[in-house]
């Protein structure tokens, strides 16, 4: 009789002892879940936040924000990348050998049909459109500059937008020094969507130069002024979110297309290049994070 009676004490035991575990695991479960849903919420909670601050400043008549110009410094280093001295498609092997050579890796991201190869061709130059390196949710390009007796090489990673070529923005964001995030300023869902690339990219590079790129800024001008007030409230919202400096730029008419890539030279190697904010409301924009 008291050894059933034990046995019975047994089994309750390891019977309860099941029932907690199973309800420790839920509990982990739970807090994980909630622990995502409250970062997404701070998340987006900057962003209205943002936002009602600009609409408040604008109803209660508030001066605009005033930029002071910066001095230029003659002779920046910077101003040297303008001429390339070598442009090379689709090579991205063998940089390791050459002692005077640099690669800095640059990704961009977004949605289909938003401009991101028309503006890499505008950087890189029209020739390489036929030497580039394609693979499937990928388009690579190189331009190779001289810089202070050393060779820069930019190693171009365009991602596809459509859903497949999602699987590339691992590969794309890994050993990147500055990821490109860019949207049409015409349609709003591609800047909507901007969050979801930045986060995704955010999962597999954490310290690469974030930049948030408004592109076909010619058609952009075409927009009623209180939609393009509208789109650039949102962008610089989303920009101070993601800690990012937002261009608005144009391939078509290479509106800042070399002056991004500038950017990232003077960012990574904190060199003498003052770049002036232009907040004006029809110009292509420049908000500096």
């Amino acid at each position: 009789m008291r050894h059933q009676h034990q046995q019975q004490e047994g089994s309750l035991y390891f019977h309860g002892s099941s029932k907690m575990s199973h309800l420790y695991r839920r509990i982990f479960r739970l807090d994980i879940r909630w622990s995502v849903i409250l970062n997404k919420v701070s998340f987006f909670k900057e962003i209205f936040r943002f936002i009602w601050e600009r609409f408040l400043a604008c109803s209660i008549g508030k001066p605009a924000v005033r930029y002071r110009r910066l001095p230029r410094r003659k002779n920046s280093p910077v101003e040297d990348l303008e001429d390339p001295i070598i442009m090379v498609g689709g090579n991205h092997g063998g940089y390791e050998s050459d002692s005077d050579l640099v690669t800095l890796k640059i990704s961009l991201l977004g949605d289909c049909h938003i401009g991101k190869t028309s503006f890499m061709i505008k950087y890189v130059g029209d020739e390489q459109e036929n030497t580039s390196l394609e693979m499937a949710g990928l388009n690579l390009m190189d331009k190779t500059l001289s810089f202070g007796g050393a060779r820069i090489a930019f190693s171009i990673w365009d991602v596809g937008g459509d859903k497949r070529s999602k699987d590339q923005v691992p590969l794309a964001c890994k050993d990147a020094v500055a990821i490109l995030f860019m949207f049409d300023l015409t349609s709003r869902c591609t800047l909507n969507n901007v969050l979801e690339w930045y986060m995704q990219a955010r999962k597999w590079n954490k310290t690469a130069i974030p930049i948030l790129i408004g592109t076909k800024f010619d058609d952009f001008v075409r927009l009623p002024p209180d939609l393009q007030w509208t789109i650039v409230t949102q962008a610089r919202a989303y920009a101070k979110v993601m800690k990012a400096t937002l261009f608005f730029s144009s391939a078509t008419h290479n509106i800042n297309v070399n002056k991004i890539f500038k950017f990232i030279m003077a960012r990574l190697f904190n060199l003498p290049w003052s770049l002036q904010p232009n907040l004006n409301l029809g110009e292509p924009i420049i908000d500096l994070y």
